[in-house]
């Protein structure tokens, strides 16, 4: 397939750039910038992207891609770190900034001269890099830097400046170079898609119409090579992620998925009889589920560490899972609903994003099981994910529906896990999702949730004085889970949720609104 590649040097941002890519129905893969050359260039790409990074170029342990990446004659885009990383590989000067830029910046966009050929006089024929095509001479971009290119690379032109660095983007047409000191994938520059389009389409000639539907068909067929006679076992979880992963296995081999749902005991109001609703009745699935409630609880008695709760919780589940799965004849393949994102965010290498959390569906799967792993989604984001179960004509109701964690409420208990506090968050959860859908406000929002904190504080309760617990409601507005902001939800909707949650649910006497966005925060608490 097609694709352009994305080498992180570990920007933030590097996620962004994939997303952005892909609105642009392209297809890319981001992989980090240490990767050997050779499998660089037995892929089928179209050009190269080299990310930002946090690091200096100079700095002794400065991330660097192999410099033969120069030599495959592929058109590339290097942003913030990929530009200065490009001008020092280029022979150019990169110095400490004086004034460093965080945030937006008025970007000035240049007439180029054509280069001319060696020995030939000057051809002074101004015209606009094919980078900034259809881009106003003056827009607002987003910054984040420390070091500029002092001087160029022979052979580059300067394409744009700010005030207050003389060359913030520069290319080589000839040699398909191009950089840009900017970030063009975050949504705060004017352009950045249009930017990015330059670039993969005028630029890398990148011609298909990439999107999740395409490859459907591709995928099922797949799937019937590999599975053949054999029997392919799914830990539903009955969300999105996992729910379209066993349907889109279902079309290709029907009874021969088999599916275990595991109650652990940390599942919010009506999920587990959501699960006999939709995948026992409407979808007639091979489908068991299993109560491991009480195990789960007695194994996390005492743990407050977030990394604890999910290693104990992801270990547990497996051990369930593998104890149901031997009950299985000729089980050869485990399907996971993993997606792009938490293999990204799984990988950790020198000097890219580093790891936010583990995921206990990526690489948690024990040898002695013997299974081989079906992992359709794994190159898909979230939102595409769900075009995709469009694509299977899967209910809204399913594809709709706000992302809830592995780990379920336990990293949503901040500190140790009870039954009482289980039960607590519970209730206060419900409580505010019915109020959300009530509203109309449940498919405005990501995702929506309740946090219970070890916090008490003084109350008045009818006329006595109460010492109970703080209740935090997190909502969040995004696209893919990579960025968020937080909900402006209506007075009178936070209204009732507090009042309802402080009212019907003992325990609780106070409500906070979390108003912070991703990043800095994660948008779960743990």
């Amino acid at each position: 397939m097609n694709q352009i590649l994305i080498l992180d040097f570990g920007s933030q941002y590097t996620q962004l750039i994939a997303r952005r890519l892909r609105q642009l129905k392209v297809y890319c893969e981001i992989l980090p910038y240490s990767t050997n050359i050779a499998e660089i260039a037995a892929k089928d790409l179209k050009g190269i992207i080299l990310s930002g990074g946090p690091s200096s170029i100079y700095a002794k342990d400065a991330p660097k891609a192999d410099p033969k990446i120069f030599e495959l004659n592929l058109p590339i885009l290097g942003i913030c770190y990929g530009m200065q990383l490009i001008s020092h590989e280029c022979q150019g000067k990169v110095i400490k900034s004086k004034k460093r830029e965080y945030g937006f910046s008025l970007l000035k966009t240049s007439r180029l001269c054509r280069v001319p050929s060696k020995g030939a006089m000057p051809i002074r024929r101004p015209k606009k890099s094919r980078i900034f095509k259809g881009v106003p001479e003056k827009i607002k971009v987003w910054m984040s830097h420390g070091d500029e290119v002092k001087k160029m690379p022979d052979g580059f032109k300067k394409s744009a400046s700010t005030s207050d660095i003389k060359i913030a983007a520069l290319e080589n047409e000839q040699k398909n170079i191009y950089a840009l000191q900017f970030h063009p994938e975050v949504h705060h520059t004017d352009y950045g898609l249009k930017i990015l389009g330059n670039f993969a389409r005028g630029i890398c000639l990148y011609k298909d119409q990439w999107s999740p539907s395409s490859f459907l068909n591709e995928t099922i067929a797949d799937i019937k090579k590999d599975v053949k006679n054999d029997s392919v076992i799914c830990g539903l979880s009955g969300g999105v992620d996992s729910s379209v992963a066993s349907i889109l296995v279902s079309k290709a081999i029907g009874k021969k998925l088999y599916c275990i749902f595991v109650d652990t005991g940390l599942l919010r109001v009506g999920d587990k009889e959501r699960m006999r609703a939709v995948f026992n009745k409407k979808y007639k699935f091979n489908l068991k589920i299993v109560d491991a409630s009480k195990l789960f609880l007695s194994r996390l008695k005492g743990v407050s560490s977030p990394e604890r709760k999910r290693k104990i919780i992801g270990k547990t589940f497996i051990e369930v899972f593998e104890k149901e799965s031997k009950k299985i004849k000729n089980a050869e393949f485990l399907l996971q609903g993993t997606l792009y994102p938490d293999i990204i965010e799984s990988v950790s290498v020198k000097g890219p994003s580093a790891v936010i959390k583990s995921h206990h569906n990526v690489g948690g799967l024990p040898k002695k099981m013997n299974l081989k792993l079906i992992e359709p989604l794994k190159f898909l984001f979230k939102d595409e994910v769900r075009d995709l179960g469009r694509s299977l004509k899967m209910p809204e109701e399913i594809l709709m529906q706000h992302p809830f964690p592995g780990p379920g409420l336990a990293i949503r208990i901040i500190g140790d896990i009870t039954q009482a506090r289980i039960n607590i968050l519970k209730k206060a959860d419900k409580i505010m999702r019915d109020e959300i859908k009530k509203f109309g406000w449940y498919d405005k929002i990501w995702q929506a949730f309740c946090v219970l904190l070890p916090v008490k504080s003084v109350g008045v309760m009818g006329d006595e004085r109460s010492y109970e617990n703080t209740l935090a409601v997190r909502c969040v507005e995004s696209v893919d889970g990579m960025t968020a902001d937080w909900s402006k939800l209506p007075y009178e909707l936070m209204q009732k949720i507090s009042s309802r949650i402080v009212s019907e649910v003992k325990g609780i006497n106070r409500i906070v609104y979390d108003i912070t966005s991703k990043p800095p925060s994660t948008i779960e608490w743990e």
